[in-house]
């Protein structure tokens, strides 16, 4: 990889983790009522960085006292899932790249060639798990739910979400694997590389733009709460 790439990978790296170490300590003097936000909020400026400390200053501080309206509420509802998918993902990469062998339950090399695909699978579980506890932990307090009732809910309310989030994710990174990296590089970051979590920065963000329309929907329907 180009020493600018390099440069400008590890500059947005920290960037976006001073960000978050900012937010984390400032939930902390200012918890939010839905505790889940804790976390959301923080993770959410790993890909978010800057814009992710003015969108929470605005609109996700404690304390604030306005009501969020229809847009607001509908970005908190897609960021609340995102968070979910980037714990997911964060989790699922490290493992496979530490644990390669974990791939072969997820098709590689019987169903998928391509490694990228079988990583893919693991992580859309990965994050699909973390994402329906996330939401469960939203919706059971609102909502005054059960463990069963909370999950299924749970459930309904973030498939759709995660799904489209995930796609929008997955899209860009293939665009930047196999139409800029491979191409004209003539290589393809790993998960030991600053190059892999920038564009993985990215691909966060294509999934906020996929989400969107989808939590708007989700929200509109009923299906899920505004936040």
């Amino acid at each position: 990889m180009p020493t600018w790439l390099m440069v400008l990978s590890t500059t947005s790296l920290l960037l976006a983790t001073g960000c978050a170490l900012w937010i984390a300590t400032d939930v902390r003097r200012h918890p939010q009522h839905m505790a889940v936000m804790n976390v959301v909020w923080p993770v959410t400026a790993l890909f978010g960085s800057v814009a992710a400390v003015w969108f929470y200053r605005r609109h996700g501080r404690a304390g604030g006292g306005e009501e969020s309206t229809m847009p607001v509420s509908v970005a908190k509802g897609a960021l609340h899932c995102g968070a979910g998918c980037t714990l997911g993902d964060l989790v699922a990469e490290t493992v496979s790249f530490l644990v390669p062998a974990v791939l072969v339950a997820f098709g590689y090399p019987a169903l998928f060639s391509e490694r990228m695909f079988a990583v893919w699978a693991l992580d859309f579980v990965v994050a699909f798990v973390i994402g329906i506890a996330f939401q469960y932990f939203a919706i059971a307090p609102m909502r005054g739910r059960g463990p069963r009732d909370g999950i299924l809910a749970a459930v309904k309310a973030d498939a759709l979400s995660l799904t489209a989030w995930q796609v929008g994710m997955y899209g860009l990174m293939a665009v930047l694997v196999f139409g800029v990296f491979r191409p004209v590089f003539g290589t393809q970051p790993s998960a030991a590389s600053p190059v892999f979590w920038f564009a993985m920065q990215l691909a966060m963000l294509a999934g906020l733009a996929t989400a969107y329309p989808m939590n708007w929907w989700l929200v509109r329907s009923g299906v899920k709460e505004r936040m």
